[in-house]
């Protein structure tokens, strides 16, 4: 078995049409359908069904994908890795990131990197925890960069925490809390707390934290995006609990109002996450001591 017809495999997978595979891969129909005949009896089990006129993956081709990818990721960070040894003016620098992680904390650090190696590519891919996981699994990504409350297999990864990150209490300027130095938990008894659905790992650990003060929010108002929350408490929706990192403009620009909540400081850690038996490019090797030394 070949990369050519494991890039065919992938290639067919994603778009689960011959001629639309031959005209990405630049061969033609009968070439395709060969190659992956070809890996078919290789392996011994089929990778795809043609049922009526679609094609789709077979139990077998779905588990058989991510070792494909894998395979491919790692030949092609393979040759990035030695032409980095001898110029780091080439290559890419790979990293996933959660949307808080990718949209306000990374920039500042990636700005000092580029200025150092202007020709390095960077690839930063926002997306969710368990995407992140997936692309880490696959060779997408050098690295992700993550809360410490995303739950990861410690046997597998290297987790290293290089930044602690507080949540604090958002209100519009015209509430009622806004004038107040402090609160308690008893005074947002009857608010509506803007979250991200149940299943983000920021509201799991905040509604760990209210269980543990005895606290129950009545009313939940869910928004998946950290920019959507702030809108929302910026227009009264009502209040919520964000990074202080990420709200410096709005507090700035008067749009928001933090009000600390007695008692109480909720922290997270951002962290870098890797395989155990990463072998990291020059691209890479250069970033981390970055994190490392992060004075944000």
């Amino acid at each position: 078995m070949n990369v050519n017809k494991l890039q065919t495999f992938l290639t067919l997978s994603e778009c689960l049409n011959f001629t639309e595979a031959a005209e990405r891969l630049y061969c033609s129909q009968p070439s395709v359908s060969m190659q992956i005949q070809s890996m078919e009896d290789d392996l011994g089990v089929p990778l795809f069904d043609r049922i009526g006129k679609k094609l789709y993956l077979t139990k077998q081709g779905e588990h058989f994908k991510p070792y494909a990818e894998q395979i491919i990721n790692l030949l092609a960070s393979a040759k990035d890795h030695i032409r980095q040894l001898e110029d780091l003016s080439f290559g890419t620098l790979s990293i996933g990131a959660s949307n808080f992680v990718g949209v306000y904390l990374l920039p500042r650090m990636l700005r000092e990197y580029t200025t150092s190696f202007p020709n390095i590519k960077i690839n930063m891919n926002i997306t969710s925890s368990n995407h992140l996981i997936h692309m880490l699994e696959t060779n997408k990504v050098d690295l992700l960069i993550l809360s410490d409350r995303v739950r990861i297999d410690e046997t597998r990864y290297q987790r290293t925490t290089f930044y602690q990150d507080e949540l604090v209490l958002i209100v519009n300027p015209e509430h009622k809390l806004a004038k107040q130095k402090t609160c308690t938990l008893a005074d947002l008894t009857n608010e509506t707390f803007i979250l991200k659905p149940n299943k983000s790992a920021t509201r799991v650990y905040l509604e760990d934290q209210f269980q543990e003060h005895g606290f129950t929010p009545p009313h939940y108002m869910e928004i998946s995006n950290l920019e959507g929350i702030k809108q929302g408490v910026i227009h009264n929706l009502g209040v919520s609990i964000v990074s202080n990192f990420a709200i410096q403009q709005e507090l700035k620009h008067g749009l928001l109002v933090k009000v600390p909540i007695q008692g109480i400081q909720f922290l997270r850690g951002i962290s870098y996450v890797y395989p155990r038996n990463k072998h990291f490019s020059p691209a890479a090797n250069k970033f981390l001591p970055l994190l490392d030394q992060a004075n944000l």
